[in-house]
């Protein structure tokens, strides 16, 4: 059988599925950031930004960007009733509080066990730049990966043990990526879900690990 990828916008939905009502989440620079858009509007989930804001909203309409209303990835952004702004500090003091329930993050690497790797690939010439990526890793209470399978050159994300410069020991929960979603488990992989006609075999042949049903 033939399987299709999930589009940028629909692994972001299945994302935005699994955010539990009252949920106080951060979303990390790039893919992570369009998971804003499809929260339900009758659900209640907090939303929040690095660079120091407090119910975040999704991207505005096309017009309708404000350049100073942005998030820690520059995009523009909206802001919800009872929305706040605060110093980076402040921002920084509720990462490190564990005030976050959720963290959304792309990723370079995932190991089986959830070691992630997603600040620098060692490559000559590319640009380090950790952020507050450390601290999300460590201090959220959990912490979730969004990410293709895949590298352009068709090898996994997903590896029994990282080889570029880690993130954080152990601390990713759950990997979302195009064509499967992963729980990491000290035990290894385990599936929780997979795009329509991908059979488990050609999951497992795919990432070069195995996969617990």
């Amino acid at each position: 059988m033939s399987y299709q990828r999930r589009s940028k916008d629909e692994l972001a939905a299945r994302v935005a599925q699994d955010i539990p009502e009252g949920a106080v989440v951060n979303l990390g620079i790039g893919m992570p950031t369009r998971v804003a858009n499809h929260i339900p509007a009758e659900r209640e989930v907090l939303l929040h930004s690095e660079n120091g804001i407090l119910g975040m909203g999704p991207a505005p309409a096309s017009g309708n960007e404000d350049y100073d209303l942005i998030n820690a990835g520059k995009q523009p952004v909206t802001l919800l009733a009872g929305g706040s702004f605060f110093h980076h500090a402040d921002s920084f003091a509720m990462m490190r509080g564990g005030h976050l329930d959720i963290c959304v993050m792309g990723a370079y690497q995932v190991s089986a066990r959830g070691d992630l790797a997603n600040w620098h690939t060692g490559e000559p010439g590319a640009i380090p730049a950790v952020g507050g990526a450390m601290d999300l890793a460590v201090c959220a209470r959990q912490l979730w990966v969004m990410m293709d399978l895949l590298t352009r050159q068709g090898q996994s994300k997903v590896v029994q043990d990282c080889s570029y410069a880690l993130t954080g020991v152990a601390c990713v929960k759950r990997i979302y990526a195009d064509l499967a979603t992963l729980e990491c488990t000290p035990q290894g992989l385990r599936l929780i879900d997979k795009v329509d006609g991908l059979d488990h075999a050609e999951l497992e042949r795919l990432l070069g690990l195995p996969v617990q049903p």
